[in-house]
Formats: C-alpha cells, sequence, structure tokens
C-alpha cells in the first residue's frame, strides 16, 4: 500500500457532489457503499474512495486517527 495514500485520505477534499468539500476520510460509510454499487470514479479519486470504502468496511478508521494529529 502507498503510504501517501493514507495521508490523501485525510487531507483531500470530494471535489463534487452531495458532499463536496468533505474530507474523503469524513464521508458517511453510505456514500462510500453507494460508489461502491454504482463504480468508484477514475484516478486517484476513485482509488481514495475505494480504500476508504474498505477502510470503513472492515473497521479501520482507527488507523487514520494517529495521521489526523
Amino acid at each position: 500500500m502507498d503510504p501517501q495514500l493514507l495521508l490523501e485520505l485525510i487531507k483531500m477534499k470530494m471535489p463534487f457532489g452531495k458532499y463536496k468539500g468533505w474530507i474523503i476520510s469524513s464521508l458517511p460509510e453510505s456514500y462510500l457503499v453507494w460508489f461502491h454499487s454504482q463504480g468508484f470514479p477514475p484516478g486517484r479519486l476513485g482509488s481514495l474512495l475505494a480504500t476508504m470504502y474498505e477502510i470503513k468496511l472492515n473497521g479501520l478508521e482507527y488507523l487514520l486517527q494517529p495521521l489526523k494529529k
């Protein structure tokens, strides 16, 4: 896994949609589940959303806490 990816999850904001401006790691799980069913967007944003989906799905959000400090 790319360590930079985890840093981007806590810094990058959602560029569009209902949660525009929200930090990727703060997106609600239901929104990530919707993307999972509809298909993640291409590119880096899709990778970030898919990673955050897996983190939330598996209850691993605690891994991001040290990075947020």
